[in-house]
């Protein structure tokens, strides 16, 4: 449990590292989408490759429907709610949150953190070592995430210490659901652990066409399709040469 909420907090730290960046670095609207729609790629190769290859080269493509449509049905309700409740322009680098709740803007950072996380827990099960792929396309894709989000925030006039509070509050909750997911999962049948992949895949790839996608293409421009395969070309060596 102890090395999953270690790799869960490694994961975690890049949303307090991309919130430095955001504040204190003078970094350009079109940079951040840039690099958003890197990270993008990083993570839907890692979805592909390391999420759902088990259940997929298993024949547990029932496991793997039903898993990703629970997960993708989960994020897309609590994130309409969380909209409506102020939160819909969590991630934007523009100040759109100045209109936002607080209250809303921290739970929709927490919804969007707590697949990845738990999906680094999960790669552990079975005596497994940690998945560098999942790793690094957390870390990758909360850097851009957190680094746009600060911004906005910063410009929507939230304080330095309240911004850094809000990612550092969202590293620890992601850690221990990185360690949650290990221990209760860790007597799971194949076929669970395959559908809480499947489950966490699929909210994670809601989350990149409802957020991180539409914000990378807005700032980053032209360059975005080609920065996301590039992204996740780069994840497919790391999940082939880690096996």
């Amino acid at each position: 449990m102890l090395t999953a909420t270690f790799w869960g907090f490694v994961g975690g730290m890049a949303l307090v590292l991309g919130a430095v960046l955001g504040i204190y670095l003078d970094i350009r609207s079109r940079t951040i989408g840039m690099v958003m729609a890197f990270g993008a790629g990083v993570l839907i190769s890692a979805i592909c490759f390391e999420l759902l290859d088990e259940s997929a080269r298993s024949g547990h493509l029932d496991t793997l429907g039903i898993g990703m449509v629970l997960g993708a049905l989960t994020f897309f309700l609590g994130d309409r709610v969380l909209d409506q409740r102020g939160g819909k322009h969590r991630k934007r680098s523009g100040g759109q949150q100045a209109d936002g709740q607080p209250k809303a803007i921290v739970l929709g950072a927490l919804l969007d953190g707590i697949p990845e996380s738990a999906a680094i827990g999960v790669s552990l099960l079975g005596g497994n070592q940690v998945s560098a792929a999942v790793v690094a396309a957390v870390f990758l894709s909360n850097v851009p995430e957190s680094m746009s989000a600060a911004t906005g925030l910063q410009k929507a006039g939230h304080s330095n210490r309240w911004i850094l509070g809000l990612w550092a509050a969202v590293a620890a909750v992601s850690a221990a659901a990185s360690g949650l997911g290990y221990l209760t999962l860790g007597g799971a049948s194949p076929d669970l652990v395959a559908g809480i992949e499947a489950f966490a895949a699929g909210a994670i790839l809601t989350m990149l066409a409802d957020t991180m996608m539409p914000e990378a293409f807005e700032e980053g421009g032209s360059l975005v399709g080609l920065l996301t395969v590039t992204g996740f070309v780069i994840s497919v060596f790391l999940s082939t040469s880690s096996t």
